[in-house]
């Protein structure tokens, strides 16, 4: 089989898994997709920052995971955006062949048809792998890469990538490559990680991890701005955290909690609501969930 002709047959297959998706997903008032304004960094900077305005953004842990749509897929973004405003976690890794794909586990059994590790296999070789979705039923969705997820989203919204194996230089470029720090959040877990990337990309926004007063210093001693940051501070506020919370909302920086690992794994979809509202009325300016529909019925 010719180059040519195989392109065009793996072409046509992703378009039709695409559209496939793309109708199994409700569609929202007026049938209009939700968009971020991130039209550039300082609008960026400037709808992330902390106003105590009372307002609560919603984040897709792994882009989401609502009924019926894979985590980590355009398709599931572009479900979610069709229902609310929402920006998406997600999780670049690497193939065989240094191809950067969307897959949060370093295996593939959980969420695809394939099993093995990632990493032992080619790009060319996951083409006929399908994603499933969060109950295991098989989609006709292909695993994206980042690359599609970066073009995807500008002028959408803004995609935060989380640290998994891809060196952080292999992520600068391909930021740079698209000029994407309007719409592209980076994911730091240490102050050494949110300098280098500040040094290279002096307009991006970073997700740092601020639960405690170590690592409140950790980054105070970065020297990078904290107009550039979101704070993650845990999966709650409560005493623990407090205190860090005030101090970062005087500094401008909202704070940010992840239902992902508690709420979200309530069996029955009342339950997951009450523990939500729970949550909601400890005025956290972020919540990262798995669900984000339900989550934002919750704030409505």
């Amino acid at each position: 089989m010719n180059t040519t002709l195989r392109l065009l047959q793996l072409s046509i297959l992703c378009l039709s898994a695409l559209a496939s998706c793309q109708m199994m997903a409700p569609v929202g008032e007026g049938g209009d997709a939700h968009r971020l304004p991130a039209a550039d960094g300082s609008t960026v900077h400037e709808y992330f920052r902390y106003k105590a305005d009372g307002s609560i953004l919603v984040s897709g842990h792994r882009g989401g995971r609502e009924k019926g749509f894979p985590e980590n897929s355009i398709e599931g973004f572009e479900n979610v955006l069709r229902q609310l405003p929402a920006f998406f976690e997600i999780d670049p890794r690497l193939t065989k062949d240094s191809v950067i794909v969307l897959m949060h586990d370093a295996t593939l059994d959980r969420t695809t048809t394939a099993s093995g590790r990632l990493a032992d296999y080619t790009w060319d070789e996951l083409q006929d792998v399908r994603l499933k979705d969060y109950d295991g039923r098989v989609t006709s969705c292909r695993i994206p890469t980042l690359e599609e997820a970066i073009v995807w989203s500008k002028g959408r919204t803004v995609i935060n990538l989380d640290k998994k194996d891809v060196p952080l230089e292999r992520i600068v470029a391909l930021i740079r490559k698209h000029k994407a720090e309007d719409h592209v959040m980076l994911t730091v877990h240490t102050g050494a990680q949110a300098r280098y990337y500040y040094d290279r990309l002096p307009g991006i926004m970073l997700s740092a991890f601020v639960r405690n007063e170590a690592e409140f210093d950790d980054m105070a001693i970065s020297g990078v701005p904290w107009q550039h940051m979101i704070a993650y501070v845990g999966p709650t506020i409560d005493d623990s955290n407090r205190a860090i919370v005030e101090r970062l909302h005087r500094l401008g920086v909202r704070c940010m909690i992840s239902v992902a690992p508690t709420h979200d794994r309530l069996p029955a979809e009342a339950e997951r609501a009450a523990a939500y509202r729970q949550e909601i009325s400890k005025h956290p300016d972020i919540i990262e969930t798995d669900i984000p529909t339900e989550v934002w019925k919750a704030l409505k």
